[in-house]
């Protein structure tokens, strides 16, 4: 699976009605996983962290500029941070299995679908921006709203990538990216009257004015304080640790401390690893101290064997009906795997949006299934239930027939939705075996016998159910289609395998 971050900053930080709104439409689209919430006051500006699938990425950030579109009226919105949008700066960030390509060609989506159906004006910066003037975003923002409003239909330059050449009314413009991790963060030196110092600090630490490259710094007054503002825009480059002792060493140089200070949103560990390390002034590395990242592997490690002692115990559940199960979604998961292998890729060109398509259904299935591995042991457990029943009078002898009748045939449609999930993995795999990255033709074997044996195991669950059936006539259509979708499942694997072994 290709993860994305999306770190999203929003010109509302005073309501939090508004924020909450946001959120809950970002958390809303399938697959999404919201991290992380920030609202500051001062700066009225919320950062909402969240991560997804790539496939899903674009659907959550398109939700996400919407909502800042229905609830933000940037011509009330006052606050001391630079911004031209209600949702001003949109970036993605490649994590577990993405590349930097991902995030720019996810940036490029979602920023014409922002243009064409949200009607806001889009500026490309940072690693997508089409224009070498873009790349940095404080270009992209120079003036702010107010000034962008007038330059938007008189300058050149300042015509968006995509969407119309104005001003949304209400929601402005906004700056969507692809970048690495980046870091906010925030050093306090004392009162207001250290404005000075911090404006001065700011411009000795910031990459365009001579400082530490990747580094953007603003000196600012927060209620009432004097802040040093930053964003380490490559950690590679500059390391929070870094920046903390070049701001600390320069205000030293002005009789001045660093009084406390601030993280916006999330960081890599390995940056807080990093500046313990340097405080303790270890040799090594300190995560390899860490407590619970060995309790955390440990955890990760037994998870399977524990799912395989359950399956190897006397215990009737998990049985052949959740194995089979999960063998599918291992198969599916393998054909989202060929897919993300293909996409992005230029030899594959012709095939991108199909490899796309193909990635969604495949996890779409990967998901269902499981979700059916877990309701296949409910079903069981409900006919043990209705076993269980009383019987000795004639009333609870009708009864009891009635709930095992019912409870059977709930145990046949589990394994029947299983055995169509993977008859559908199935076609999806013979499309990756034939159009994929050929150096991933032998896991598109794999997902095929996985596919196979998941329908074909599922129709046996349904016929053995079936037989326990007293009226059978119920299951006959069950059963006929577990039985042809087996078949047709067989025959589509055996010719997937015809090609792998034509091809290694």
């Amino acid at each position: 699976m290709k993860l994305i971050e999306c770190v999203p900053n929003f010109s509302e930080g005073r309501d939090l009605a508004v924020v909450d709104a946001i959120r809950d439409r970002i958390a809303a689209v399938p697959g999404v996983s919201v991290l992380h919430v920030t609202s500051d006051a001062s700066h009225n500006r919320s950062v909402i962290t969240f991560v997804a699938p790539a496939e899903s990425m674009a659907d959550a950030a398109v939700a996400a500029i919407r909502a800042a579109r229905d609830h933000i009226d940037l011509t009330r919105h006052e606050g001391v941070h630079p911004r031209i949008g209600a949702a001003d700066v949109v970036p993605f960030v490649p994590l577990d299995g993405a590349t930097m390509d991902d995030c720019i060609a996810i940036a490029r989506e979602v920023g014409q679908r922002v243009g064409d159906e949200l009607g806001i004006p889009v500026y490309l910066y940072e690693r997508a921006a089409t224009r070498a003037s873009r790349r940095n975003l404080a270009d992209v923002r120079r003036g702010g709203f107010e000034s962008l409003r007038v330059a938007i239909t008189s300058d050149p330059a300042r015509a968006p990538d995509f969407g119309p050449a104005r001003v949304h009314p209400t929601a402005g413009a906004v700056a969507i990216g692809a970048r690495p991790f980046l870091i906010a963060f925030n050093a306090y030196i004392g009162d207001s009257g250290n404005l000075r110092a911090a404006r001065d600090i700011a411009r000795a630490v910031r990459e365009s004015s001579g400082g530490l490259r990747a580094v953007k710094a603003l000196g600012l007054e927060v209620n009432g304080q004097a802040q040093v503002s930053m964003n380490l825009a490559d950690i590679e480059q500059t390391s929070l640790a870094t920046a903390y002792a070049a701001v600390e060493h320069e205000a030293r140089e002005r009789g001045l401390e660093i009084v406390w200070s601030e993280l916006i949103g999330l960081l890599p560990e390995r940056a807080a690893f990093e500046l313990s390390s340097r405080a303790l002034r270890l040799r090594d590395d300190i995560s390899a101290h860490v407590l619970e990242r060995a309790v955390f592997a440990k955890r990760r490690e037994q998870s399977m064997s524990d799912y395989l002692e359950s399956v190897a115990s006397a215990d009737a559940v998990p049985g052949g009906g959740s194995v089979a199960a999960i063998a599918g979604a291992l198969g599916a998961a393998l054909v989202s795997m060929v897919a993300g292998l293909t996409i992005g890729r230029d030899r594959y060109a012709t095939v991108d949006a199909k490899m796309r398509e193909i990635q969604r259904d495949a996890l779409d299935i990967s998901h269902e299934l499981q979700t059916l591995a877990r309701r296949d042991a409910e079903a069981y457990a409900r006919v043990t239930d209705a076993r269980r029943l009383p019987h000795r009078t004639p009333y609870e002898n009708v009864a009891r027939n009635v709930a095992m009748h019912d409870a059977l045939l709930g145990a046949i449609d589990v394994p029947l939705s299983v055995a169509r999930c993977a008859a559908r993995t199935v076609v999806l795999v013979s499309a990756v075996a034939e159009r994929g990255n050929s150096n991933a033709i032998s896991d598109a074997g794999v997902a095929a016998l996985l596919a196979r044996a998941a329908c074909t195991g599922a129709a046996y669950n349904v016929r053995v159910n079936a037989s326990a059936l007293r009226d059978s006539t119920d299951a006959e259509g069950p059963v006929k289609e577990a039985i042809a979708l087996s078949a047709e499942t067989e025959a589509l694997a055996a010719s997937v395998a015809k090609r792998v072994w034509a091809a290694i």
